[in-house]
């Protein structure tokens, strides 16, 4: 039995994209791609129980702080990735965050979501410009972070990995 929680978690709508709650039919896409390379950056290669947890912890996350990941479909229901604003104990300060699943990256997707998951949390929660961290290998994270008019701030150890932290654009100056 499925229990519907009711959260106020907005339902977002671009071109070819729906940003919506997370839901546990999710699961399933978020275990495969923890098991495929393209997790590598993201803490990937987990046990089953750390993706469920993983699950339950964004939907806290949105009841706790207001905003987080949000789970992404394409206008036919494809369940793509999960993107969005997340915040956990011990971050310096929220973060955009991001990761497309197998077979739908290099189509514009993350970007459209990114801007749009972005444009959300700064009306509803803050103008404050968020960052996001990514791994200087992650050169295609990076290239997301220069389309959405980031620049790189500064380098720091985040969960054990060195890192560069990118300063996203104040809300007046994004596109």
């Amino acid at each position: 039995m499925t229990y519907a929680m009711p959260l106020p978690i907005p339902v977002l709508t671009t071109d070819r994209l729906i940003l919506r709650e997370p839901r546990e039919a999710d699961f399933a896409a978020m275990l495969a791609f923890n098991d495929s390379p393209r997790s590598a950056f993201v803490g990937g290669g987990r046990d089953r129980f750390w993706v469920w947890r993983a699950l339950m912890a964004n939907i806290g996350h949105w009841v706790l702080r207001g905003y987080g990941l949000f789970s992404v479909e394409t206008r036919a229901g494809d369940f793509i990735g999960r993107i969005g604003m997340i915040c956990n104990d011990g971050w310096d300060e929220p973060e955009l965050g991001w990761h497309v699943f197998d077979g739908f990256e290099g189509k514009g997707y993350a970007l459209e979501a990114a801007r749009a998951a972005r444009a959300d949390y700064h009306a509803r929660v803050s103008a404050r410009p968020p960052i996001s961290y990514i791994d200087p290998a992650n050169s295609r994270s990076q290239a997301l972070a220069r389309r959405l008019g980031c620049v790189p701030e500064r380098e720091t150890v985040f969960l054990g990995t060195q890192v560069t932290v990118w300063r996203h654009p104040a809300p007046e100056a994004a596109a």
